[in-house]
């Protein structure tokens, strides 16, 4: 996980919500979140800074002003007891969930096959057909 810290340099908002939709596209961004005071976007996740500020230069004046790793939230000793409360509720909605589809038949899928607009004409046959041009009928006589 890395937190980028990038300096941006837009005049209104409609760029910001440009700047907003291409971050969000990246591929390995779990957050983001734009300063407009100080004009700074901070990104975290598995991004490579080249390739955000490589997306942002169309838009606006970009720098990068640190990369360096997302710092985790310290866990206290209260914290787990209420994450095995939550995983065992959890559970008992997954398991809740599960007990209900299986209730319920599946349902049927229909394959739709290709029909003809009217079946009970044949389908012609294309015969030989040979046009003429100008070009291949020396004789033909054309009036401009």
């Amino acid at each position: 996980m890395l937190k980028v810290v990038l300096k941006l340099e837009y005049l209104d908002e409609k760029v910001k919500q440009k700047v907003m939709k291409k971050v969000s596209v990246v591929e390995g961004v779990d957050s983001m979140s734009i300063d407009t005071k100080d004009k700074k976007l901070t990104v975290t996740g598995n991004v490579d800074p080249v390739v955000l500020v490589s997306k942002l230069k169309k838009l606006c004046h970009t720098e990068i002003l640190s990369v360096g790793p997302a710092k985790e939230p310290e866990k206290k000793k209260d914290e787990p007891k209420k994450e095995d409360a939550k995983k065992t509720d959890d559970k008992k909605k997954a398991a809740a969930a599960t007990a209900a589809i299986k209730a319920y038949p599946a349902p049927v899928l229909y394959q739709y096959q290709y029909q003809q607009p009217y079946p009970h004409y044949p389908t012609p046959v294309p015969a030989y057909q040979h046009y003429y041009s100008v070009e291949e009928d020396p004789n033909s006589c054309v009036i401009c």
